[in-house]
């Protein structure tokens, strides 16, 4: 049984117009794992469409800087979630090390309050964070080194490299801080135009594979020009070796 998972944000608009069914197309093209976005938001449908389907989420997007957290913890004890990763902080705020800092020290306190309800939180990067340096690193890097032990990294290397990282190369030096990989292929466009399935696009992801060989791979498009579910089972299939 495959453990590649995906991001429900690649389904977004299925989803919404019908979660059980899109559930049951991901479960047809082989998922046996999902990865929610806006968890507190949708958790009433997935506390029991995951079941229902076989389904499981270890890992879940639900920001945490700013809202309930108790609202975001409660939602994904509901549904099973172990990892809650906040998905997203404003480029202006990766500019500078103190707003680094900063944002450093928000998540090392929701992972105190998480792990209170036995959960780990996690933190995913989008471009910036690998475009914007500090002492010569990337500030992802510099914001790594401000992280409790407990706090993980869920590193997008499409993100990661549409900011102009070696992506296979920052997930080494990052080492076992990295748990998941958002695994995407592209044109390398910061709009997220031209993303392709894995494997297609310039995003060398049999090296990033290779990079961090434990970590959950979770299939992710953006956008994507064609149908999404066939993007997402071409993406499948590369990475389950149908397609190599």
């Amino acid at each position: 049984m495959s453990t590649t998972s995906v991001q429900l944000y690649s389904v977004r608009e299925a989803f919404a117009a019908d979660p059980t069914g899109t559930l049951a197309r991901l479960v047809d093209i082989g998922f046996t794992q999902v990865e929610p976005f806006g968890l507190a938001e949708h958790a009433a449908v997935l506390r029991s469409a995951l079941p229902d389907h076989g389904l499981t989420a270890p890992t879940a997007h639900a920001k945490l800087v700013g809202v309930d957290q108790e609202e975001v913890f409660a939602a994904a004890v509901a549904c099973g979630v172990g990892t809650v990763i906040d998905p997203f902080t404003p480029p202006e705020q990766w500019e500078d090390e103190a707003d680094i800092a900063a944002i450093a020290t928000a998540l090392n306190a929701a992972a105190r309050k998480a792990a209170d309800h036995g959960l780990t939180v996690g933190y995913h990067n989008h471009w910036w964070e690998a475009k914007n340096t500090i002492g010569g690193r990337t500030a992802l890097e510099a914001f790594a080194d401000q992280l409790d032990p407990e706090l993980v990294i869920e590193v997008d290397t499409y993100w990661a490299a549409a900011g102009g990282a070696d992506a296979p190369a920052l997930l080494e030096r990052l080492g076992k801080r990295v748990v998941a990989l958002h695994v995407k292929d592209g044109d390398l466009a910061t709009d997220a135009s031209g993303q392709v399935p894995a494997g297609q696009g310039r995003v060398p992801v049999a090296d990033v594979l290779a990079a961090a060989p434990d970590a959950l791979r979770i299939i992710e498009f953006d956008a994507y020009a064609g149908d999404i579910f066939d993007g997402l089972a071409a993406s499948y299939a590369y990475l389950n070796g149908a397609a190599r």
